[in-house]
């Protein structure tokens, strides 16, 4: 069977070994198992059900939740000479009939269709005749009401899985926490699956965060320091996508927006505009990406706030699918998150408003956080991160510069204690740096705050600036923000304390803008780069794009960014070079070959062949292991070593890891009842009492070490405050909670 399988993803998709799990999962289900296939964006879950729909008899049923999808698929595994088709609301009735008729025949391998008509009328006893063999539901966690975007129709499949018994079923998705994972299996009606969940780390993304301050200018900037890249610009409101993009348009880049108030062939048509690449830059709401299989995709920018962590890392996830550097920027307000809060008024149930809540609380702590992006991001979805650096986000790039800020504090302090004094209650972050910059409002001669003595004395900064400080001050405890609508912002005891005191603050400045990707030439690589010929890689683009518009497919089609950056590094010269090119199948040698070789040859004519060499291949990653209670696997490795007897020190020297993160793994590995520990051995008594008591002073929960950590002056470690999460959370599970 695996000699079978690698020759498939060779000869069909041009790919010489499995991506991590691939193999493992595909194994299962030709085995007849269900399974839950849990692999981040970009990590190549369609070859997942794919490969094994070549290798079985019969049909393969993908149920999908786009439209839009079902047509790249399937014309992607048209163009590598696969038979597949997909039936929905698109197709004339002529056609329709067409395929149902090459169904009933048996020509077709896989067959794309929606909850909503697989669910419908006969359509099961339809799928009985046409002999399904295996089922694969992408997009699983819409089935979930706590996944990011539930949708109802899916809940009804768990019925196709009690009408087609023998038939393995293949849930797989991007981003589901322990309970969503719980969740769609109980819902489809999964019977004993082997459950894969690999690592959530997209390595050659970089994320960077920078306060919003003139949102279209600092898009446009970005935007016009990459020429030709393709990119997406979410915002929160419609008449935002439309504004975004009408500026970007009027500054001379093709942009267009995207939103469901749009009519729907208006919106269709912007969507085929960006993905055959016709305009370079989208402008959407939340209602854009889900399952959009554009792969060079090179920057995802969130001009306003995501609601939650799972709907940033979809919406992320859409940069980079291919594999090559990309960008993930977040400009970030607290502003938006006031107004994300006035929406939850309108809610009516109470329940959910408040999860609602704490999502987006989860999402500031995210932005505000000094440690490391993807640790933080990674953590969240209960993964470690095996490190103390990841090289590609803003805080480990040291793009966030620290400064004493004693002065700046005392004075932002000094403010909240005045107009405390002054009016008996506490106003809103906006009025607060108003009086310090000196602004002359209304609301500021209503109060008479004009005349307190802090009034103007940080007019030596911008609003932001002393927005960025405020938040800062709020996220170490200094100052609190008020749970109301009003969110008024106060001294906090620990604020006082301070004031009163000589002891020193660093805080960090953000950039004003995100710096430009090193790709030139003379830069250092960023992880996947690839480095090539770039004169050459622009004329590929060109004809790329033209046997894209003569086929009517988006260009990605035919050949994605990667296999063009590899044939203008190799300069392959016969069809076997060619053929040996990742991403070129036999089906596309006999389609493309030829004109893609003459292409590289008439280049060679006029131009020097450049002497690249060629990037070394990344480190194979470990054996993946199945999950254990939500524990990844290399923090199950770390509790195997330390059942055996080894010490902390011991196990970060034999992993090469630092012992920070292996009291990380054993910490989690405890809240998870893997393992049972006694918290005497790793904290004392005093210190259990002195985190509690500060935590309880502070106003400071379990996700917030980084604010505790600096509260407690950093006399205790991290290591011990881990493992007094885990000892706390493991005697007082939160009702709830997620892995």
């Amino acid at each position: 069977m695996p000699g079978n399988l690698h020759d498939i993803l060779r000869e069909t998709f041009g790919y010489d070994s499995f991506r991590p799990f691939q193999q493992e999962i595909i194994e299962a289900s030709l085995a007849g198992r269900d399974v839950v296939a849990i692999l981040p964006t970009g990590a190549g879950k369609s070859i997942c059900y794919q490969v094994p729909a070549l290798a079985r008899e019969g049909l393969t049923l993908v149920i999908s939740p786009l439209i839009a999808l079902m047509k790249d698929q399937v014309d992607a595994l048209v163009a590598n000479g696969v038979s597949a088709t997909f039936l929905n609301s698109s197709l004339d009735p002529e056609e329709a009939r067409l395929r149902l008729s090459g169904l009933d025949q048996g020509i077709f391998k896989l067959l794309y269709a929606a909850p909503e008509r697989v669910m419908n009328g006969g359509f099961i006893d339809d799928l009985k005749r046409w002999g399904v063999r295996g089922v694969a539901v992408d997009e699983a966690h819409c089935v979930s009401e706590w996944g990011h975007d539930f949708r109802p129709e899916y809940r009804q499949l768990a019925r196709l899985r009690e009408e087609l018994p023998g038939v393995p079923f293949l849930a797989l998705t991007a981003t589901a926490t322990r309970r969503v994972q719980d969740d769609l299996v109980s819902q489809l009606a999964l019977r004993q699956p082997e459950v894969f969940v690999a690592s959530f780390n997209r390595p050659n993304l970089t994320y960077t965060i920078i306060p919003k301050a003139k949102p279209v200018r600092q898009v446009f900037d970005f935007v016009q320091a990459r020429p030709g890249e393709a990119g997406i610009v979410y915002l929160q409101s419609r008449k935002g996508t439309e504004e975004m993009a009408a500026a970007l348009a009027a500054e001379g880049i093709p942009a267009l927006a995207y939103h469901a108030g749009l009519e729907p062939g208006l919106r269709s048509e912007n969507q085929e505009a960006f993905l055959r690449d016709r305009v370079r830059v989208i402008c959407a709401t939340v209602a854009f990406g889900m399952g959009i299989d554009k792969p060079d995709v090179r920057y995802v920018i969130h001009a306003d706030l995501p609601k939650n962590m799972e709907s940033y890392y979809q919406e992320t996830g859409r940069a980079g699918r291919d594999g090559l550097p990309s960008d993930c920027v977040l400009l970030f307000s607290k502003g938006d998150f006031m107004r994300n809060l006035r929406f939850l008024e309108e809610m009516t149930d109470p329940e959910a408003a408040a999860i609602a809540r704490r999502q987006m609380g989860r999402m500031i702590d995210y932005a505000e956080s000094p440690e490391c992006r993807r640790r933080v991001l990674l953590g969240y979805f209960g993964e470690v991160w095996p490190g103390d650096n990841c090289g590609s986000c803003d805080i480990c790039l040291g793009t966030r510069e620290s400064f004493d800020a004693t002065l700046e504090a005392k004075k932002f302090l000094s403010c909240l204690f005045r107009i405390r004094e002054k009016s008996r209650f506490d106003l809103g972050m906006t009025h607060v740096v108003e009086v310090l910059t000196g602004a002359n409002t209304e609301k500021i001669r209503k109060w008479g705050h004009q005349a307190l003595s802090t009034y103007g004395i940080g007019s030596e900064l911008t609003r932001e600036e002393w927005r960025e400080i405020g938040g800062q001050l709020v996220r170490l405890g200094y100052a609190r923000i008020s749970e109301d609508n009003y969110q008024t912002i106060g001294l906090t005891e620990a604020g006082r304390a301070f004031l009163r005191g000589n002891e020193p603050l660093l805080l960090t400045r953000l950039p004003r803008r995100p710096e430009r990707s090193a790709t030139g030439p003379s830069k250092p690589l960023r992880t996947g780069d690839i480095p090539c010929d770039e004169g050459l890689f622009a004329k590929l683009r060109e004809l790329r794009k033209q046997l894209a518009e003569q086929r009517d497919v988006p260009p990605f089609v035919i050949f994605g960014d990667k296999t063009l950056r590899h044939l203008a590094l190799r300069y392959p010269a016969t069809p076997e070079e060619f053929l040996a090119i990742p991403g070129v199948g036999t089906q596309k040698l006999k389609d493309f070959g030829e004109i893609f070789l003459a292409e590289i040859a008439v280049w060679l004519r006029d131009h020097e062949r450049l002497g690249l060499t060629e990037p070394a291949p990344a480190p194979a990653p470990a054996r993946p292991m199945k999950s254990e209670n939500g524990i990844s696997a290399t923090a199950l490795e770390s509790v195997r070593l330390f059942r055996e007897g080894q010490g902390i020190a011991a196990i970060a020297a034999l992993r090469g890891l630092t012992e920070g993160t292996i009291c990380s793994h054993l910490a989690r590995a405890v809240t998870a009842g893997v393992l049972d520990l006694d918290p005497r051995d790793f904290l004392t008594e005093e210190e259990e009492q002195r985190i509690t008591a500060t935590m309880t002073a502070r106003g400071l929960g379990f996700q917030e070490l980084g604010a505790l950590h600096h509260a407690l002056g950093g006399e205790i470690p991290y290591a011990k405050l881990h493992f007094h999460r885990a000892f706390q959370l493991r005697a007082n599970p939160a009702p709830g909670t997620e892995s």
